[in-house]
Formats: C-alpha cells, sequence, structure tokens
C-alpha cells in the first residue's frame, strides 16, 4: 500500500527483486548493520538510512559511469 507522498517498495523490475535484497544485505553488512531476513523493525532510522542511503549513491554512481562509456 502507497503512503500519502506516492512512495511505496513496490520493485519496478519484479525480476530484481532478488538483485535488490542482495545490493541491500551488502551494504548492510559493510556498515556494520544487523539486517535480518524478513521484518527489520528494529532498525533505528539512522541505520536504515544509512543502509537506504549508500544503496542510492552506488546506484548513481554505476549509472553515471555507464553514462561516461
Amino acid at each position: 500500500m502507497a503512503s500519502s507522498s506516492g512512495r511505496s517498495n513496490r520493485v519496478e523490475v519484479p525480476e530484481a527483486k532478488a538483485a535488490l535484497d542482495r545490493f541491500k544485505t551488502e551494504i548492510a553488512s559493510e556498515l556494520g548493520v544487523n539486517l535480518k531476513e524478513g521484518y527489520n523493525g528494529d532498525l533505528t532510522s539512522k541505520e536504515a538510512g544509512s543502509i537506504g542511503g549508500e544503496m542510492v549513491r552506488r546506484m548513481i554512481k554505476k549509472q553515471e559511469e555507464e553514462m561516461n562509456k
């Protein structure tokens, strides 16, 4: 269900869900955040934000590299 801001956790390309989950787990591990399978409601906002922020930074960097080829 979408929030009032129009955002949701929907994956735009369903085939990419498993890869995004692996990517999220990898980032969490590198940041020292204990991310487990399933529900992670015990994470602080700072921990969750650090994972998402780092994922976005790396995806942007990869896209910029692709655009410069």
